[in-house]
């Protein structure tokens, strides 16, 4: 058995289960259980890693839903002999907990109880969608790695969240060569395109990528401002995970 911990326990909001031919994995609360056979394991010395990376994997598809910091530790290794005894391996580190607020769901019905809108399983819905797309794609493609990197540094460095997250848009534009082909390729509006160079680069904000520009006062954002150019910089990731989907179906192995 391999066995992962991390934080913050919410992270996931509900227990999923994977099967695959050779293993099968429980994410819980705060705690990860794959198992997997012996000869299996000792047969494939990359699998340990590759576990590793596939769950990293998962959880950046989720953090563009919540935009919360994780951590995930590194794998013990539980060798369970036939007389019951165990013997455990673990890698020791450091860790880092984050608390984090709880999330608003709402959940419409009509008169007759027939659910009309379920916010929270919306949320989950996308958040699975999410993560497999970026755990098909993400270890052979340099660019997602790149807009990833950018979009996890912006919830660790929150007092320069806008430079982080215009470097999503600055990413893409470099790969598609310049605005207009990017809007193209990708079905981006041109609105959105605007007032995310407005929220990152025009307003005096303390967390954007002009402020000493800025003649005057600087000011926080707003947390409505914040969410909102999250939003975008979200859906210009979706827009490319999509585009890959699209135009290349090849799936990495992985979970």
């Amino acid at each position: 058995m391999l066995e992962w911990t991390f934080s913050p326990l919410d992270y996931f909001e509900e227990p999923i289960t994977i099967s695959r031919d050779d293993y099968s994995l429980i994410i819980e609360s705060g705690t990860i259980k794959a198992t997997v056979a012996a000869a299996t394991f000792d047969a494939d010395p990359s699998m340990r890693t590759r576990l590793h990376e596939s769950l990293i994997d998962r959880m950046h598809g989720i953090q563009l839903i919540n935009h919360k910091p994780f951590e995930l530790s590194k794998p013990s290794v539980i060798r369970v002999r036939a007389d019951g005894r165990r013997d455990i391996f673990i890698e020791l580190e450091g860790a880092k907990l984050t608390m984090t607020g709880g999330v608003l769901d709402v959940r419409v019905t009509d008169k007759d109880g027939n659910v009309l809108h379920d916010s929270k399983r919306d949320r989950l819905d996308l958040k699975r969608s999410l993560a497999e797309l970026v755990n098909k794609y993400r270890p052979n493609d340099v660019l997602l790695k790149t807009l990833l990197a950018s979009y996890d540094a912006s919830t660790r460095d929150p007092n320069n969240e806008l430079v982080h997250l215009y470097e999503i848009r600055e990413s893409l534009a470099a790969c598609f060569g310049g605005e207009t082909d990017t809007r193209t390729a990708l079905g981006l509006s041109a609105s959105d395109w605007s007032r995310f160079g407005q929220l990152c680069n025009s307003e005096p904000f303390r967390q954007g990528r002009h402020r000493g520009k800025s003649v005057g006062t600087l000011r926080d954002a707003t947390e409505g401002e914040l969410t909102e150019a999250r939003g975008i910089a979200r859906s210009m990731i979706e827009a490319y995970l999509n585009y890959r989907n699209k135009n290349n179906s090849t799936a990495n192995t992985g979970i």
